[in-house]
């Protein structure tokens, strides 16, 4: 019997040069000397699809000897950056001409600029993905997090993207450990539904089915800003995993606080996966009522329960080769909002958003220690300015708890 492959992704630092809006993990980098090793990666299981991210990945310098050896593990390999380090990602793909890149853009040029706070941030990372698509790479796209301020662009992106052959993958806001942010909430919940639905529509004209399919994704996540119960069971720790720049193996990275199956560092798979702890974790999972609706979770809840998502498609684009469109208030909750039966304040309650928390940055000991006295976003500039790159420029005000 051949051996089960898993979903993977491998956080390969928590380094970071943006300033997004969204995300703190800026203010809570790893310590370089602590994250993973090419010996821990060689301790990985098969898998059938590995993201590596970040923090940014770029920021490693021994990026290209990661993917090679996960490259003897997976299948398929996408990483996901922000695309300001484009000499490193060409130099990559040159060596890699299969692997995936998505490079996170959150808008048209002055709102994806306001978001991510990157020097002259669009303009890289438009010029990267050009600059992959000249080079004749196919497996490269956007990847937009939805929220109040960059929704009316989603549309106008996903436009760009589609005229350049590229792909577009989405999200929305979340809490969690991961981002080191328990703050996150979208506010003008039907405008942001809205350029959803616009979206969803978009997508079901396409004569492409993954399009068809990344559409029932994209009903899925207004069905998720509006606190609603998953459309598809999670079954994150089951058949697929995340490991941190640690070793720590954990089943996501939406969970408040990092919930940890072992170590990878100090355990072999087969000892890790199949630990009590590990069980522990499991049994969490079946419990968690966070209902997130990230594509680390759902892509694979898709492939599993395909019938559901298949059903959804097949009747939605059959209705829209007759001229029928997608409409969010498909959603009984939006119905509800719209007609008075549910208030804001009620939705808002429904969320993970927590404004009097304070927030766990799943960072080991040493990396805490690291910051002591010191701002991470300070560390990680001088980091980049060692390797040869200009330091960010922007400054946030934004101030945050973190345990």
């Amino acid at each position: 019997m051949s051996e089960k492959k898993l979903n993977g992704t491998v956080i390969v630092t928590y380094r970071c040069n943006a300033r997004c809006s969204m995300c703190n993990r800026y203010k809570a980098p790893s310590k370089a000397e602590e994250e993973i090793s090419i010996d821990t990666i060689k301790k990985l299981p098969k898998m059938y699809f590995t993201n590596i991210t970040g923090g940014e990945p770029f920021i490693r310098t021994d990026l290209k000897e990661i993917v090679r050896e996960l490259y003897k593990k997976s299948d398929r390999i996408v990483i996901s950056t922000n695309g300001f380090f484009t000499d490193r990602i060409l130099d990559l793909c040159k060596e890699f001409p299969q692997i995936g890149i998505r490079i996170s853009i959150e808008g048209l040029e002055q709102t994806n600029n306001e978001i991510r706070g990157l020097n002259d941030g669009y303009q890289r990372g438009y010029t990267t993905l050009k600059k992959l698509r000249e080079m004749g790479m196919k497996d490269v796209g956007f990847g937009m997090t939805v929220q109040d301020k960059n929704a009316p662009d989603l549309v106008p992106l996903y436009k760009i993207s589609d005229e350049m052959g590229m792909e577009f993958a989405t999200a929305s806001l979340h809490n969690s450990f991961y981002f080191v942010e328990a703050k996150n909430i979208i506010k003008d919940r039907p405008m942001v539904a809205k350029n959803f639905e616009n979206l969803v529509n978009e997508l079901l004209k396409s004569g492409s089915p993954k399009k068809w399919f990344r559409a029932y994704f994209n009903h899925g996540l207004i069905n998720y800003i509006y606190g609603q119960k998953r459309l598809l069971p999670c079954d994150m720790s089951f058949d697929t995993f995340f490991i941190d720049p640690y070793g720590d193996v954990m089943p996501c990275n939406g969970t408040k606080d990092k919930e940890v199956m072992g170590n990878l560092n100090r355990q072999t798979w087969d000892e890790l996966w199949n630990s009590p702890e590990a069980e522990i974790v499991r049994k969490k999972v079946r419990c968690c009522d966070r209902d997130c609706w990230m594509i680390g979770s759902v892509s694979p809840a898709m492939h599993k329960y395909i019938w559901k998502p298949a059903t959804w498609v097949a009747i939605h684009k059959l209705k829209s080769l007759v001229g029928l469109k997608y409409s969010m208030y498909e959603l009984p909750t939006c119905r509800d909002y719209r007609d008075g039966r549910v208030t804001k304040q009620e939705l808002d309650k429904l969320s993970t958003c927590d404004m009097n928390a304070i927030v766990n940055n799943g960072l080991s000991e040493d990396s805490k220690e690291a910051l002591k006295g010191k701002r991470g976003e300070d560390i990680v500039n001088a980091d980049v300015e060692s390797q040869g790159y200009e330091g960010t420029i922007a400054e946030t005000d934004k101030e945050i708890k973190i345990q």
